[in-house]
């Protein structure tokens, strides 16, 4: 799984101009499911995520968590996570899970996020959104569950 991790003031979804998903201060999470995904992907990611030391302490060092801090998390899927560049001028997408395997463990993602006691909101699968943020600091972080970094 890969994800871009940005920490933010806030950050909504609309779908059709419908706001479906909004937070305040937490993390926009765009998540993009790979083919040879699976629970050991899941579990790994989801952890880091909720676990990510990237708020300010009271002495202005990142040493806190969305956890920590209260935040909530907007969850967005994004199979474009895995387009390859490096042939061509066009991505290629054949690393991204098909969307019924992307969309079961994207909403595990979600449950595992909530039983955490985390608040969450999502966009809507496969669907065209405009996503806004005020970006926080910014810090902006990049998971890959198979490079591990």
């Amino acid at each position: 799984m890969r994800a871009v991790v940005q920490r933010v003031k806030r950050a909504s979804v609309r779908v059709n101009d419908v706001l479906v998903g909004e937070i305040g201060h937490g993390l926009l999470v765009f998540l993009g499911v790979g083919g040879e995904d699976g629970e050991s992907d899941l579990a790994w990611i989801v952890e880091k995520i909720a676990g990510l030391r990237i708020f300010e302490d009271e002495e202005g060092k990142m040493n806190l968590s969305v956890e920590d801090v209260g935040g909530e998390i907007l969850l967005v899927s994004q199979f474009t996570l895995y387009g390859d560049c490096r042939k061509g001028k066009r991505p290629s997408f054949s690393s991204a899970a098909p969307p019924d395997m992307a969309k079961e463990l994207f909403d595990q993602a979600v449950a595992l996020v909530k039983q955490r006691g985390i608040p969450v909101a999502t966009g809507i699968f496969q669907a065209d959104m405009a996503v806004e943020l005020v970006n926080d600091g910014p810090v902006t972080l990049l998971l890959d569950s198979e490079k591990n970094f």
